[in-house]
């Protein structure tokens, strides 16, 4: 099927307004469109000031879904930040993230530049970069129960300028530990792993989250996954789907094709 959940419209972060993604994915021919914008979180409006109201939101999708509910199936979900405020509205699913670490009352994004994690390392943790590591999956374990989420997105986000661990070693035991620690929390809550393509279509990496390590482990201990783009331009829609499905991998795993 061609499916998609991880979308963000011009109410987050996102270039395009909802009727022109859901333009496109009609073009696409999918099947199904799942908007998952930015929940609000006051400290950071940059990426979520129109989400303020999320009954604006809601109505605009709920709106566009019956317009075109004949020729794709149109979903109203949410991706609901660590410390955002639960959400007001009801969502047809939930994809739970963590995109900033709490620290000495002040919150650093995870996923802005490397320098600033080198910065808050230093500000915060006396330089030790797995120490924000490990305090990143101790918030990734903690998802389900925190948001509710139906769907964990990147799982491993605090890689996302990691290529060839160009910030830090991903075989450190610390790191190792922390990952295998929040993986082992979630696969008990019933919730999918997407396998996430956002930051290879936007020139970050090469290879989607969570790593192939991680895959991997989650795929042996019995967890299941969904392909997501996490598109924030109408053009990125299922983002190398078709060529996730081409590796080995990927191929062989539990993958959820609808919610």
């Amino acid at each position: 099927m061609k499916t998609d959940y991880h979308v963000h419209s011009c109410f987050s972060d996102g270039k395009h307004s909802p009727e022109e993604i859901i333009l496109s994915a009609i073009d696409k021919k999918m099947q199904v469109l799942g908007f998952s914008d930015h929940s609000y979180t006051f400290f950071d409006e940059e990426v979520c000031k129109n989400m303020k109201e999320q009954s604006e939101y809601v109505k605009n999708i709920r709106t566009l879904s019956k317009k075109y509910s004949d020729k794709i199936t149109v979903l109203c979900g949410i991706e609901q930040d660590y410390y955002s405020q639960k959400p007001t509205e009801d969502f047809d699913y939930i994809i739970g993230s963590v995109h900033y670490i709490k620290a000495q009352d002040n919150f650093f994004a995870v996923d802005d530049t490397p320098q600033k994690i080198i910065d808050a390392a230093n500000k915060y943790f006396d330089g030790d970069l797995m120490s924000i590591c490990e305090k990143y999956f101790e918030l990734v374990g903690d998802l389900k129960e925190k948001t509710g989420a139906d769907i964990i997105g990147h799982f491993d986000l605090i890689s996302k300028f990691n290529q060839d661990d160009k910030l830090f070693d991903s075989t450190n035991p610390r790191y190792v530990s922390a990952w295998k620690k929040a993986a082992d929390k979630l696969l008990k809550q019933n919730v999918l792993f997407e396998i996430n393509t956002g930051a290879i279509s936007r020139g970050y990496r090469t290879t989607p989250y969570p790593s192939q390590e991680m895959i991997k482990y989650i795929d042996k201990k019995g967890g299941k996954f969904i392909l997501s783009s996490d598109s924030h331009d109408k053009e990125t829609l299922m983002f190398n789907f078709d060529g996730l499905l081409k590796n080995p991998l990927i191929s062989r795993i539990n993958l959820v094709k609808k919610l």
